[in-house]
């Protein structure tokens, strides 16, 4: 049986948190986010898009730290990120952890989300994390979560017209076969109080986001 391949990808959105090389066994550099692969001096399997956000000194300052390189050009049906999640499937990662794809443009950001949906077909597991949040999704089960000091606040929304039977237990606003819609906000920062808590579902898919204040950010 081959080994899972946990695998980093790295946008270049910026609000990135501090990479530790060791966390993955590949990393993929998309866009600008393989530059800021190439300057913590992490290698990678790949770097992919169109580079036009880098310099030419700073694209072969990549091509140092990549085994491979695919240069796209700018005009293209795909964005930067969404060929990087196709490099992630082409090598069969079981779990990817994408970094560097929110707090910038927001269409950017909204797509990089939903691109979240796609990644359940493709992945064991899929997150999207910065300096203040990170971003899961999930289908209809029964999940156990444990408290991480990093993040105070978890909230739970719909990504589908409806999610049914959402129960939280061990959280400081438990539910109970509870239905949330596209919009609604009734299960916005809640907290994890015990030390491990479930959540469950029936129907519809699930966005999940742990956060932290911006205040917690100031250093």
């Amino acid at each position: 049986m081959s080994a899972k391949l946990s695998v980093g990808i790295v946008g270049g959105s910026g609000n990135l948190p501090d990479l530790n090389p060791a966390a993955h066994t590949i990393w993929i550099g998309a866009d600008a986010g393989a530059l800021a692969l190439a300057s913590a001096g992490i290698r990678m399997k790949v770097a992919v898009g169109d580079f036009d956000s880098v310099s030419p000194e700073e694209l072969e300052a990549i091509k140092h730290y990549a085994d491979k390189v695919y240069v796209y050009p700018p005009e293209k049906d795909e964005t930067d990120f969404e060929l990087a999640i196709r490099q992630a499937e082409e090598i069969k990662a079981d779990k990817v952890a994408v970094y560097g794809v929110t707090g910038g443009r927001l269409d950017h950001e909204l797509i990089n989300i939903q691109m979240l949906y796609r990644m359940l077909d493709s992945f064991s597991s899929a997150i999207i994390i910065d300096r203040q949040n990170s971003v899961q999704m999930h289908r209809p089960g029964t999940y156990h979560i444990e408290q991480d000091q990093n993040y105070r606040y978890i909230s739970f929304l719909s990504f589908s017209e409806q999610v049914t039977g959402l129960t939280l237990t061990g959280f400081k606003y438990p539910l109970t076969d509870a239905s949330i819609q596209w919009g609604e906000t009734l299960s916005i920062s809640n907290e994890l109080v015990a030390q491990t808590g479930t959540y469950s579902f029936v129907t519809g898919i699930v966005i999940i986001i742990k956060s932290k204040d911006v205040q917690k950010l100031q250093r």
